[in-house]
């Protein structure tokens, strides 16, 4: 099937994780630290996605990132030797404008995003800065993403006013801080929680843990229940828990950020929840499906 050989026919499935995923028909895949890591490919993940691809089985990768387009990301993974067309990928971006589509399709948007993940909102009505803050403006949603620059206080301006007016809020997430090349950055989550303060509207937020998110890439993956389908991932609260709320099956993989002692607390007291299976990488659980 592939040229490295854990992927290989001659590979033999862990049995325990095979079993575990029996009744898996389709997967969301987490991007980084499942097949990206340190902007590395992690090993054997484009052999992974192959095997996938021969064996027919659908996946998404399913991101929380919501700076850039599907298209730039899809570019991005190109450059590491991982081939994902931009419609395989979901990320809170992607959820937002597809929530959109369908809830606000006939009416205007105020969207804070970097102007590449705008695209993602192609062929909706979206409102300049200088027309939102017009006295007279109406919004039928204010949709707050990765918007760096565009975080003035004018723009926080003009998105309370909005909201105040009856504008609808969506978030695409709610993370308090990012990791970048130049240090920890403050991310999204904090203008959202001023907002939501401010406004006393809570966001409804449709990248990960939410259940909107994971609904979402159930529906584009076409065809499947939600217990059909596996979420892996490296985050065992974002990826792992928020499918298993959803009624996905949450499958935690060793190959990035958390590690034994985040499974020990994620699975500890009252309210823990196991993973329904825990592999090494990706490549574990591909052989564990397609080596049936």
């Amino acid at each position: 099937m592939c040229d490295d050989p854990r992927m290989t026919p001659s590979f033999v499935p862990d049995p325990v994780l095979r079993d575990q995923l029996a009744d898996v028909r389709g997967l969301l895949l987490d991007m980084d630290g499942v097949l990206v890591l340190r902007n590395e490919p992690i090993l054997g993940a484009a052999e992974a996605l192959a095997a996938l691809d021969a064996a027919g089985v659908p996946y998404l990768v399913a991101t929380n990132t919501s700076m850039v387009s599907r298209a730039t990301i899809s570019r991005e993974l190109g450059r590491l030797g991982l081939s994902i067309p931009a419609e395989r990928i979901i990320s809170a971006a992607s959820a937002a404008a597809a929530y959109a589509r369908r809830r606000f399709a006939a009416g205007p948007l105020y969207v804070l995003l970097a102007p590449d993940a705008q695209f993602e909102f192609e062929g909706l009505r979206l409102l300049s800065h200088d027309e939102a803050a017009d006295p007279s403006a109406r919004a039928a949603a204010v949709v707050v993403g990765d918007a760096r620059d565009e975080f003035t206080p004018r723009n926080m301006q003009t998105a309370f006013t909005l909201l105040g007016g009856g504008a609808r809020f969506v978030a695409m997430h709610k993370n308090r801080w990012w990791l970048t090349p130049a240090g920890v950055m403050l991310d999204s989550g904090a203008y959202v929680a001023a907002l939501e303060f401010a406004t006393q509207k809570r966001a409804l937020v449709t990248g990960k843990p939410s259940r909107a998110f994971f609904a979402e890439g159930v529906r584009q993956l076409g065809g499947l229940a939600a217990g059909e389908v596996a979420m892996v991932g490296d985050d065992l609260w974002n990826d792992v828990r928020g499918a298993q709320r959803t009624g996905l099956r949450g499958v935690f993989v060793r190959s990035g950020k958390h590690g034994d002692a985040e499974l020990a607390r994620a699975t500890a007291g009252r309210g823990g929840r196991a993973p329904d299976a825990v592999a090494a990488s990706i490549v574990e659980v591909v052989a564990a499906l397609v080596g049936r």
